[in-house]
């Protein structure tokens, strides 16, 4: 499904004159899953890659949608990495608001899973949007380099609408992330939708 020239106002990438420079490569409807894995498809073909979560809903209330990345077609998930990690919120009550870096959800030289939102409520009023963008994963000369953001209605009791934005990088020259996988720290993936986009 090529964007061509329709990719600037879809996907808020200027410049593109070229029918196909943009391609949905996969999307998975997500039905009560512990994972969404992402296995085929991240090869040299394309040099950068979109992840797009489209209400993404857990089944446990406040949890953290994480990911991490695979040097071995998923059979495991634990590339090193270190990133960083920014939240704003303001709650519906006008309560409070609040820009920060918050040190505690990034990572340093880590093979754990990085959160992208870190508290998601699972009230039918609360899932998380957003996206995720891996620069050339297939790569032999440089480390893969990635950044997200989400936004989401959080499990607090006056909720918050929370924007979190993480960067970072998969500290690995020689290999190729070859797979992606998503979940929440706990507890199932109770709906919503991943599309995978590969950018030329």
């Amino acid at each position: 499904m090529p964007l061509g020239a329709f990719k600037a106002a879809l996907m808020g990438t200027a410049g593109a004159t070229v029918a196909g420079d943009v391609v949905l490569l996969t999307s998975t409807t997500i039905s009560s899953d512990a994972t969404v894995s992402f296995t085929s498809g991240l090869t040299s073909t394309y040099k950068e890659y979109i992840f797009k979560f489209y209400y993404v809903h857990p089944a446990t209330d406040n949890v953290a949608l994480q990911f991490n990345g695979s040097i071995d077609g998923g059979s495991n998930y634990n590339v090193t990495k270190t990133t960083s990690f920014f939240d704003t919120n303001h709650s519906e009550g006008n309560a409070g608001a609040n820009l920060s870096y918050t040190a505690g959800s990034d990572l340093a030289q880590s093979t754990a899973f990085q959160t992208l939102a870190s508290n998601v409520g699972n009230a039918n009023e609360e899932s998380v949007v957003g996206e995720l963008h891996l620069f050339d994963p297939a790569s032999t000369t440089y480390v893969k380099h990635w950044y997200s953001k989400c936004s989401f209605a959080s499990a607090d009791s006056d909720r918050y609408t929370q924007t979190q934005q993480v960067a970072g990088y998969f500290n690995d020259a020689d290999d190729n992330i070859d797979a992606v996988q998503f979940k929440f720290a706990s507890g199932n993936m109770d709906a919503g939708i991943i599309k995978m986009w590969g950018v030329k």
